[in-house]
């Protein structure tokens, strides 16, 4: 998928209800409609380390 909203449905579509987000992703969340976007718990990361430790929950 090219955009976030149609990643978003994927991972909806397939059961997901955490999603990992770059920071850089933050600038296309108007573009993902609020009832879609409300269905999961984000999180956003800095860099790839930031993401393993925000993906393995450990602080």
């Amino acid at each position: 998928m090219e955009d976030l909203a149609g990643s978003l449905q994927l991972a909806m579509d397939s059961g997901g209800r955490k999603v990992l987000l770059p920071m850089a992703s933050a600038a296309d969340i108007p573009t993902v409609p609020a009832e879609l976007f409300s269905k999961f718990q984000i999180s956003f990361y800095a860099d790839p380390v930031d993401a393993v430790f925000k993906a393995l929950g450990v602080s």
